[in-house]
C-alpha cells in the first residue's frame, strides 16, 4: 500500500466524528444507569473513567480536524488507539463487572448489548483500519467472555460461545471492506498518477521538453500575480529567421534539433525565475520578472546572442538568427492577455525592420496595427469594387531613348482618403493574403493592356513571393495572357531575390514553366539582397535591375558606380540587359550608360501614368522615331 493511502484511511478514522460522539454517549448512559441500579462503587468508578476518555476523544477528534495539516498521519493513528483501545477496555470491563456483580438481568442485558453492539458496529466504521477494528472488539469482548464463562451458568458458556463466534465473522467482513477501501484507493491513485501524467504530456511540448502554448496560458497567471507583489514583469516573444530553411534544406529532424538545442540554451539563460515555453513552428516565449527597461533590454541581448552562438547539427555547422519582441508590465499591460499582445504586436515590427532585430512595444504600434486592418478591410472591398487602377511607367532604351516596356504598378484611389500609397497598401496585402488576388488582377489588367501596344513593346509585372507559391501560380498567368491575347515572349516577370531564400520546388517549378511557354524574367532590386550570383547562373533571367539606391539614393557615388559598371560587364557577357532603376537627371542617366546599363527607368522619363497616357506616349515615341527615320533617309 502506498503512504498516501495509508494516510488516507487513517484520516478517514476521524471522517465521521458525529456517529463517534453518538455512540460514546449511549454507552457512556447505559454504564451509568447501570452503576446506579447497582449501586456499586467500582461501577460508579468504571463509569467516570469511560466517560472522561469519552469526553477526550470527542474534544480530540474536534482539534485535529480544525488543524489536520499541523499533525501527521502516525500521531493521528497513536492518538485514535490510545482513545479507542481505552475505551473499549473499559467499557468490556463494565459488562463484565455487572455479570460478576450479578445485578438485575435488565440491567445485564442493556449493558452488554451495548458492549458488543459498540464492538461489532465500530468494526464497520474502522474497518479501514483493521487492526484498530478487531482490536476494539477484542478488548471489548473478551472481559465478557471472562465474566460469562466465570458465572458457571449452561447460559453463560453459551453467551461466551456465541461471543467468540462474532470473531470469525467480524474478521471477515471487516477484511472484506478494507480490501474493497485499499483496491479503491489504488485504482484512484493509478487514476491521480495518469491524470497528472495526462497532464504534464498536454501541457509539454514533445520536441523542446518546455512547456508548450497551453502550459504558457496555465503559468503565465502566475507570473503577472507573483509581478503584482514583487515588481515589474516582461514578455520576451522570440522568433527564429530563417527556420524554414533548415526544415526544408536539411528535413525535419535537423529541424527539431535545432529547436531543442535553442530552448536549451533560452531555458538555461531564463533558470527558474521565469518560465520558458515553444509557443508555435519556430517561436518561444519567456515570462518573467525584470527590474526595468534597461534589465529588459539586456535580457533580450543576452538572449539573442545564445540563439545566433553556432550549433553543430549533423557534424555541420548552422548559425541562426531571430527576431524578438518585448512587452513589460505594468507599463504595457497588466494581464497575460494584454502583455501577450502587445508582445507580438513588437515581435512583428522587430521582423519588419529586418533580421536579428529586438523591439520593444510602443503605443503606435497599437495604432499601426488598427491602420493595417482598416486597409486590409478596405483593400478587400476596393478588389471586389474595382476601385483599383494599373498604371505603367516607361522603361527606356539608353542608347536610342526610345521605350522598350513599361512596368505596370497598382494604384489605388480611394473615394473618400484619396490615393493611397503603394508602400502602405502593398505590405498589408502580402501580410493579409490579398496579395494574390491583387497581383492575378494585376496580370490580368496589364496583358489587356499590353495586347493594344505594337509587338515590340513588352510588359513587366511584379511578382510576390506568395504569389508565386500559390497553387496554380503559373497556370493562372499563362490564362491571364492567353485570355488578353498577349503573346508569352511579351509579358516580363519581376521577380526579387527574397523569392530564392526558400529553396522551394514549387517556385522552380513556376519559373521553368513559364520559362518553357516563353515568358521572361527579370531579377529586380539586384544588390539590396544577398545578391547572389548563383541566382543568374541558375534561372533564365533576361534583365537585371540595379536597385536605385546604387543611382540616386544615398550612397550613389563613386563605390557604387564601380559596382554597376561590373554588374554591366556580367551582363554584357552573359547577355542580359542591365536596367538602372531611380534615374531622375541627365547626369545620373549619363552616369549609368557610361557604366554600361542598357536601360533605364524613373521619373526623368516618366512617372507611372494611366494606359490611355501610356498609349499616347508610345504614339509620340513612334512619330518621333518615324521622324527620325524620315530625315535620316532624306539626308
Amino acid at each position: 500500500m502506498s503512504e498516501k493511502a495509508r494516510n488516507s484511511l487513517i484520516r478517514s478514522l476521524y471522517d465521521r466524528r458525529t456517529a463517534l460522539a453518538v455512540g460514546a454517549l449511549n454507552c457512556t448512559i447505559s454504564s451509568t444507569v447501570v452503576a446506579y441500579l447497582s449501586g456499586s462503587a467500582l461501577l460508579y468508578s468504571l463509569v467516570f473513567l469511560l466517560s472522561s476518555i469519552a469526553v477526550l476523544r470527542i474534544v480530540n477528534s474536534r482539534h485535529l480536524a480544525k488543524r489536520p495539516e499541523e499533525i501527521s498521519a502516525a500521531q493521528l493513528e497513536f492518538a485514535y488507539k490510545f482513545g479507542a483501545f481505552g475505551f473499549s477496555l473499559i467499557l468490556g470491563t463494565v459488562a463484565a463487572s455487572a455479570i460478576a456483580l450479578d445485578i438485575d438481568a435488565m440491567a445485564q442485558v442493556l449493558i452488554i448489548s451495548n458492549a458488543l453492539g459498540y464492538g461489532i458496529g465500530i468494526c464497520a466504521h474502522n474497518a479501514a483500519r483493521p487492526a484498530i477494528a478487531l482490536g476494539q472488539l477484542t478488548l471489548v469482548s473478551t472481559p465478557i467472555v471472562i465474566a460469562s464463562i466465570a458465572h458457571g451458568s449452561i447460559a453463560g458458556a453459551c453467551l461466551a460461545i456465541t461471543i467468540a463466534l462474532l470473531f470469525p465473522a467480524m474478521y471477515s467482513i471487516v477484511t472484506s471492506i478494507f480490501r474493497t477501501l485499499h483496491e479503491s484507493l489504488d485504482a484512484a491513485d493509478r487514476s491521480a498518477a495518469l491524470a497528472a501524467e495526462m497532464e504534464t504530456f498536454a501541457l509539454t511540448d514533445t520536441v523542446t521538453g518546455l512547456s508548450n502554448r497551453l502550459g504558457l496560458d496555465r503559468l503565465l497567471p502566475g507570473v503577472i500575480s507573483a509581478a503584482d507583489v514583487d515588481g515589474r514583469a516582461g514578455i520576451f516573444w522570440i522568433d527564429l529567421d530563417r527556420f524554414k530553411e533548415v526544415n526544408d534544406l536539411k528535413g525535419h529532424q535537423a529541424g527539431d534539433e535545432v529547436l531543442h538545442t535553442i530552448g536549451a540554451r533560452v531555458a538555461a539563460l531564463v533558470g527558474e525565475d521565469g518560465i520558458v515555453a515553444r509557443f508555435a513552428g519556430d517561436e518561444f516565449v519567456i515570462a518573467c520578472q525584470i527590474a526595468d527597461r534597461n534589465a529588459a533590454s539586456v535580457m533580450a541581448s543576452t538572449l539573442l546572442l545564445e540563439v545566433m552562438r553556432p550549433l553543430q547539427v549533423d557534424g555541420e555547422r548552422l548559425e541562426m538568427g531571430a527576431s524578438i519582441g518585448i512587452a513589460l508590465m505594468p507599463d504595457d499591460g497588466v494581464t497575460a492577455d494584454q502583455l501577450m499582445r502587445h508582445a507580438d504586436m513588437a515581435l512583428y515590427e522587430a521582423k519588419v525592420a529586418g533580421r536579428s532585430q529586438i523591439r520593444f512595444f510602443t503605443a503606435s504600434m497599437t495604432r499601426d496595427l488598427t491602420h493595417r486592418r482598416k486597409i486590409e478591410t478596405e483593400l478587400r472591398l476596393a478588389l471586389s469594387r474595382h476601385e483599383l487602377s494599373v498604371y505603367f511607367q516607361p522603361i527606356v532604351d539608353l542608347d536610342t531613348g526610345r521605350i522598350r516596356c513599361f512596368e505596370a504598378l497598382a494604384r489605388w484611389f480611394h473615394p473618400t482618403r484619396g490615393e493611397i500609397p503603394p508602400d502602405q497598401f502593398i505590405p498589408v496585402a502580402e501580410e493579409c493574403g490579398a496579395i494574390v488576388t491583387l497581383g492575378n488582377w494585376l496580370t490580368g489588367e496589364a496583358a489587356r493592356a499590353a495586347a493594344a501596344w505594337p509587338d515590340d513593346i513588352s510588359v513587366a509585372v511584379n511578382l510576390s513571393p506568395m504569389q508565386i507559391k500559390a497553387p496554380g501560380a503559373a497556370l493562372g498567368i499563362l490564362s491571364a495572357i492567353r485570355d488578353a491575347g498577349l503573346s508569352p515572349d511579351r509579358l516580363e516577370l519581376e521577380i526579387t531575390e527574397n523569392v530564392f531564400l526558400e529553396d522551394s520546388p514549387s517556385i522552380a517549378m513556376f519559373i521553368e514553366d513559364l520559362a518553357r511557354a516563353g515568358v521572361r524574367f527579370a531579377l529586380d532590386d539586384f544588390g539590396t539582397g544577398y545578391s547572389s550570383l548563383s541566382y543568374i547562373n541558375q534561372w533564365p533571367f533576361s534583365k537585371i535591375k540595379v536597385d536605385r539606391s546604387f543611382v540616386s539614393g544615398a550612397q550613389a557615388g563613386r563605390k557604387s558606380d564601380a559596382i554597376i559598371r561590373a554588374v554591366s560587364q556580367m551582363g554584357r557577357t552573359l547577355g542580359i540587359e542591365i536596367v538602372a532603376e531611380g534615374l531622375e537627371t541627365t547626369e545620373q542617366v549619363k552616369a549609368v550608360r557610361f557604366a554600361g546599363c542598357t536601360l533605364g527607368q524613373g521619373y526623368h522619363f516618366s512617372r507611372a501614368i494611366p494606359a490611355y497616357q501610356a498609349s499616347l506616349l508610345l504614339a509620340e515615341d513612334r512619330s518621333s522615331q518615324n521622324n527620325d527615320t524620315r530625315s535620316h533617309g532624306t539626308a
